[in-house]
């Protein structure tokens, strides 16, 4: 992996707003409407989510963001492209998302997912993730796992 870089995005640019967009499609075909709950691009600005975008020899490959809570942070939108999948790109980003909140103080990560994403639920748990109860507004959905990690 050559050239992987990570480049603070606004979430209606286009680099982000093409890769929710991959992303809201492949929710689609797992989860219910009423079981997904990654926010729209203006929930992300509404919310002064700090978004990346991941980028490797001029190629957009993947993207995620940091929510500011209160006592912790959140991941949100956290997503790679299938051709770039396997490869660890999506742990590189959930790491430099960690050192974001890690930067701004919060002592801890959360996280929500879903059952249907098994390859998420394995990186999460790689990278020392453990599941909990819900929290914030989420509610006990039957598809929803929800996630933390001490920083």
């Amino acid at each position: 992996m050559t050239g992987l870089t990570f480049r603070r995005d606004d979430a209606l640019g286009p680099d982000a707003l093409a890769m929710i967009g991959e992303s809201e499609a492949e929710l689609a075909l797992l989860y219910a409407p009423e079981h997904r709950y990654a926010f729209s691009p203006e929930q992300l600005l509404d919310a002064d989510v700090r978004f990346v975008v991941a980028h490797e020899d001029g190629h957009l490959l993947g993207c995620g963001g940091v929510a500011p809570c209160d006592g912790y942070a959140e991941l949100k939108r956290i997503f790679v492209t299938k051709d770039a999948r396997k490869r660890g790109i999506a742990a590189q980003i959930v790491t430099a998302l960690e050192q974001i909140a890690r930067s701004e103080g919060y002592p801890r990560v959360r996280l929500e997912t879903g059952l249907a994403s098994p390859d998420a639920l394995a990186l999460y748990a790689k990278l020392d993730y453990r599941e909990i109860g819900p929290f914030g507004s989420y509610v006990d959905n039957g598809s929803s796992v929800f996630m933390e990690k001490s920083l």
